[in-house]
C-alpha cells in the first residue's frame, strides 16, 4: 500500500505531503484544489510500482519511460508533453514520489523540468512486490466497456477520448470474465458479507453476455445446500446452507439502459467478482467522487461496503464533495472493528494561493471543511426562510 506521497510544482501543487491511512483516507475541497490530480499521481506512481513487481528481477525495461507514459496518459497534458505538467509560474523542478509500506518501505520518486521530454527517476524501489492498483473514475464505465475494448475500433482513438483511469478500468473489468462467483462468496468469508451486499443494494448483478455488460434483476438468498460445503475458512455458516443468486426474472438489460448510480455499484461487484479487488492481496483502491450519479439513500451501505473491505486489509483512497458520504464515514467507523479514518482537507493558502492540506483522525477537526460549511448554511437559510425575520 502507499504510505506517503509527496509533490512539488506538480500540476497545481507547489510543496504537497500526505501521509495516507492503510485503511479509508477521504479526500475533501473545493473545486480546482487538486483532488483528483492527487488521486491520479498517487495511482501512477502505484502502478509503476506494480510494473517494477511485474519486471522484477530482469530489469529490463527503462522506468523513466514507463512511468512518463503513463502519467502522460493519465493527466493527458497540452501537446502530450510532460514538461506541460510543471507548475505554472513556480520555480526548480517539478518531482513527485511516493513511500509504500512494509515489508520493504520502498520509495518511488522522479522529477523533471518545465522543458523535459520524460521524467528521471532519482529512487527506484528495489523490490518487487506490490499489487496491482484499482482506480474508479467520476463517470461510470461499465456501460463503455464494450465499445472501448471492441478489437475493431481504433485503440488511439479511444486513447484520444478517455484518460487511462478509463482505459484501465476497462481492461479490469473484462479480466477473467467467467470466475465462479457463488462458489468464491461461499468459501471466503469477506466475501460472503460485501458481494450480496453489493448486489441486494441494486436489486440485480452486471454479467458478461454477448459482448456487452447486461443487468440480471435478483438478489441473493441462503438455500439449502444439495451438497454439504466441507469448507473450514466458512465456519461460521451453517454447512446445510449456500449463499445463491435468485434471479427475479429470466430477463436481461442492457447496462446502458439501467441507473447509472446502479453502474458504480455494479464496477464495485464485478472487480471483487473477478479477482481485480482482492482485500488484503490487491493494490490500493482510488475512486473519485463515489457519490456521482447516486441517490443518497445509498450511501449508508456503500460506506459500511467499503468499511468492511477496510477491514479485510483494503487500502482506499476516495475523493468526495458529499456531505452525506462524508458524514456516514463519520458515523460508521467503529474503532472496535479496527476502523480508521483519516480525513485529508486540500485548500488553498490565503496569503500565497497555495494548494495545502490538513489532515486529522478526528471528523470535528477537519479544518477547513467546505462540504460542512456550505450544508449548515443550507439549513441556515432554510430556518431563516422558515422564521422570516426571527431566524436572523
Amino acid at each position: 500500500m502507499i504510505e506517503r506521497l509527496e509533490l512539488k510544482n506538480f500540476t497545481a501543487f507547489t510543496d504537497l505531503a500526505l501521509d495516507f491511512s492503510p485503511k479509508v483516507n477521504v479526500i475533501i475541497g473545493e473545486n480546482g484544489t487538486g483532488k483528483t490530480h492527487l488521486l491520479k499521481a498517487a495511482y501512477g506512481l502505484c502502478d509503476a510500482q506494480y510494473f517494477i513487481e511485474q519486471k522484477h528481477p530482469k530489469g529490463d525495461y527503462d522506468l523513466d519511460v514507463v512511468l512518463t507514459t503513463k502519467l502522460l496518459r493519465l493527466f493527458m497534458p497540452m501537446d502530450n508533453k510532460i514538461g506541460k505538467m510543471h507548475c505554472q509560474g513556480a520555480t526548480g523542478q517539478a518531482s513527485l514520489g511516493a513511500i509504500f509500506s512494509e515489508p520493504h518501505d520502498d520509495e518511488l520518486r522522479a522529477t523533471f523540468s518545465n522543458n523535459s521530454k520524460k521524467l528521471s527517476v532519482e529512487a527506484e524501489s528495489k523490490y518487487g512486490d506490490f499489487a496491482k492498483p484499482v482506480f474508479i473514475p467520476t463517470k461510470e464505465v461499465l456501460s463503455l466497456v464494450k465499445g472501448m475494448t471492441d478489437e475493431s475500433h481504433d485503440q488511439n482513438t479511444v486513447e484520444l477520448i478517455f484518460d487511462d483511469s478509463y482505459v484501465d478500468l476497462a481492461n479490469a473489468l473484462m479480466k477473467a470474465g467467467h470466475e465462479d462467483t457463488e462458489a468464491k462468496i461461499n468459501l471466503d468469508p469477506r466475501f460472503n458479507t460485501i458481494v450480496p451486499q453489493l448486489v441486494n443494494l441494486i436489486g440485480g448483478r452486471y454479467q458478461w453476455e454477448n459482448g456487452g455488460f447486461c443487468f440480471q434483476a435478483g438478489n441473493y438468498a441462503e438455500k439449502a445446500s444439495p451438497n454439504r460445503t466441507k469448507a473450514k475458512a466458512a465456519q461460521m455458516y451453517q454447512d446445510s446452507t449456500v449463499t445463491e443468486f435468485v434471479a427475479t426474472n429470466g430477463h436481461l438489460y442492457s447496462s446502458g439502459m439501467t441507473a447509472e448510480g446502479f453502474r458504480k455499484v455494479g464496477i464495485l461487484h464485478r472487480l471483487l467478482s473477478n479477482g481485480m479487488l482482492n482485500p488484503g492481496t490487491s493494490g490500493p483502491l482510488f475512486w473519485d467522487e463515489p457519490e456521482s450519479n447516486m441517490n443518497p439513500k445509498l450511501m449508508k451501505l456503500l460506506v459500511e461496503i467499503l468499511l468492511e473491505l477496510s477491514r479485510n486489509g483494503q487500502q482506499i483512497i476516495l475523493a468526495t464533495h458529499d456531505y452525506v458520504l462524508l458524514k456516514w464515514f463519520d458515523l460508521l467507523m467503529d474503532k472496535g472493528e479496527g476502523d480508521h479514518v483519516r480525513f485529508h482537507s486540500l485548500y488553498r493558502d490565503a496569503d500565497t494561493s497555495e494548494i495545502k492540506v490538513s489532515s486529522t483522525d478526528d471528523y470535528l477537526k477537519i479544518t477547513p471543511n467546505p462540504i460542512d460549511e456550505a450544508f449548515g448554511f443550507l439549513i441556515n437559510q432554510e430556518i431563516e426562510n422558515d422564521m422570516g425575520s426571527l431566524g436572523k
